[in-house]
């Protein structure tokens, strides 16, 4: 699992990049919380967190590089 992102990151990638990363992140995200409620128990229930701040993360990059 890799550690979290910082927007500097994001706004070196294109806007293709972004859309398949914030896909990505989606798709982990959902695993993980699915882990959560299957096992009751997260080894590393910080990752989430994380995950939901990279994709805000991403969304706003992306929504820097529509309006220009």
């Amino acid at each position: 699992m890799a550690q979290a992102k910082k927007a500097k990151e994001f706004r070196d990638m294109s806007v293709v990049e972004l859309e398949a990363a914030h896909l990505e992140a989606r798709k982990d995200l959902f695993e993980m919380v699915n882990e959560a409620h299957r096992e009751k128990k997260v080894e590393k229930p910080h990752r989430i967190r994380e995950k939901r701040k990279d994709i805000a993360r991403l969304l706003t990059v992306m929504t820097e590089k529509q309006r220009g």
